[in-house]
């Protein structure tokens, strides 16, 4: 089995499910800045900004000025055939219960791409990089994955993505981003893939000046 690797830092977010049981919360409560993010795990745009700008975000959330609610969608499996992006959400479901939604979903992200080119997320390989998060993998957890326990949740959190553009039925495509309730359209789009930009864009939504 290999050994879990360590996201320094991650373990010690606060995360919970907010009250309306589709939105999962990671960071300080008490953060200036909120980013709503909504995701589909077997997006290739979410994985890139994953890889870019995501990583201003979990910066700054490490400084506690920053919160993340995910809304999680899975209307990729549709587009693709499979259904990887709904096994991923109920995964990261099931992490959530053990205090390990922020680290596992670090690592979904890190191996997307090749998780992609092997046919999509499976509940093989949800265990298998669950191994990389200390203290994930368990009998509940593993059952969770295995029984695809929230399914309910799977569909509720695809349909508050859908219903969270009214102009567009379909949901706001993802990744879609949202700082303390302004969407980033349009031209500075683009640039959420810019981690120093992005960092720049949340300091300055948080009210403070920049430390570095």
């Amino acid at each position: 089995m290999p050994q879990p690797q360590p996201y320094a830092g991650f373990e010690e977010l606060p995360e919970k499910m907010a009250a309306d049981g589709t939105t999962i919360v990671v960071g300080d409560p008490a953060a200036a800045t909120t980013v709503r993010l909504y995701e589909d795990p077997r997006c290739p745009v979410v994985d890139e900004f994953e890889k870019t700008g995501a990583l201003a975000l979990r910066e700054t959330m490490l400084r506690r000025e920053a919160k993340t609610e995910y809304t999680l969608a899975s209307f990729r499996d549709e587009r693709l055939g499979g259904d990887g992006s709904k096994r991923a959400v109920n995964a990261l479901r099931a992490a959530l219960d053990e205090g390990k939604f922020t680290e596992y979903h670090a690592v979904l992200f890190a191996h997307m791409a090749r998780s992609e080119q092997e046919g999509g997320y499976t509940t093989g390989s949800l265990l298998e990089l669950a191994n990389q998060v200390a203290g994930l993998r368990g009998e509940s957890f593993d059952s969770a994955v295995t029984t695809m326990k929230y399914r309910t949740f799977v569909t509720a959190s695809e349909k508050a993505y859908e219903a969270a553009d009214g102009d567009d039925p379909g949901g706001p495509g993802t990744p879609t981003a949202v700082i303390n309730g302004r969407q980033v359209t349009d031209d500075a789009y683009s640039r959420l893939f810019d981690q120093e930009w992005f960092d720049q864009l949340l300091t300055s939504a948080g009210g403070r000046p920049r430390t570095r």
